[in-house]
């Protein structure tokens, strides 16, 4: 067995579809071996199945505590050990306008979206800190950044995940473990195609949405997100802990697309004081 991640175990959790899934097939690629932990049972089964003896399946609700557990205790007996857990199940959750919200669907948006990801790192800690190493990666999102762009629970949850991986950070440290989270954009998956057409088969209809006006003409992949985790969690990355990776094509960093370098502004020159200009 070959690759960076050679010999290491991973937890997937949302590995059944989209980002989770395209993060397991990267993971083993690299050499990893995987346990995908997921509510979509059948469809978790047949990745694993479709991705040799070192992928294993597990239904999980991870707002469950018992199936989180589960989750976990499967790779340390299926292989021996857990060095990754990347926490990634979430779902988009509860929309409409805050006075009319409805509170039984918040509260299930932030068990999957918040207390999942709790879980997942409470149960990975419980079996990194006796081997003194492990890197646990956390999903959140630019709504977590900025306003506007997600529905309130679902922006709250996620920027709850960035108070919770810097906290867990700072108490594993010292144990040789390493958190940190990834920060996608709007990627191709079924999720999105739902929320963005109403039909989440949609796979090829909305990556033709996402890509119009995206950086250079695409939109982001789960491959993209697959890359930052497989590097976050390789020992290339063995002196980043507390760290937010944005994978999002600029969305939450760059605000435009620099329109005084091009068009009039092409000639170099300045602008300076009472609308005097140096050109």
């Amino acid at each position: 067995m070959t690759g960076r991640l050679a010999g290491k175990v991973a937890v997937v959790t949302g590995g059944a579809s989209g980002i989770g899934a395209g993060t397991v097939r990267r993971l083993i690629a690299d050499g990893a071996s995987v346990v995908i932990a997921d509510v979509q049972g059948d469809a978790a089964a047949k990745l694993a199945a479709e991705s040799g003896a070192r992928c294993r399946s597990i239904a999980t609700d991870v707002s469950s505590e018992p199936d989180v557990a589960a989750a976990v205790d499967l790779a340390v007996a299926g292989f021996g050990r857990l060095d990754v857990m990347f926490a990634n199940a979430g779902i988009f959750g509860a929309y409409g306008p805050i006075e009319k919200a409805r509170m039984a669907d918040v509260d299930l948006t932030w068990a999957v979206d918040l207390r999942g990801v709790f879980l997942a790192m409470k149960h990975a800690a419980r079996v990194m800190i006796p081997r003194g190493s492990g890197v646990i990666i956390a999903t959140t999102s630019p709504a977590a950044v900025v306003g506007g762009i997600g529905n309130h629970a679902y922006s709250a949850a996620k920027a709850g995940i960035l108070g919770l991986m810097r906290s867990v950070a700072a108490e594993l440290r010292e144990h040789g473990i390493r958190v940190n989270a990834v920060m996608p954009g709007a990627v191709v998956s079924a999720m999105t195609a739902d929320l963005v057409l109403g039909e989440a088969s949609a796979i090829s209809r909305v990556t033709e949405a996402l890509a119009k006006g995206a950086p250079r003409n695409r939109p982001g992949l789960p491959d993209d997100i697959a890359a930052a985790v497989s590097f976050l969690v390789s020992d290339d990355a063995a002196f980043i802990t507390g760290h937010t990776m944005v994978v999002d094509g600029g969305l939450t960093t760059i605000g435009g697309d620099s329109p005084f370098a091009k068009g009039k502004y092409a000639t170099p020159g300045a602008f300076l004081e009472a609308g005097r200009r140096r050109t």
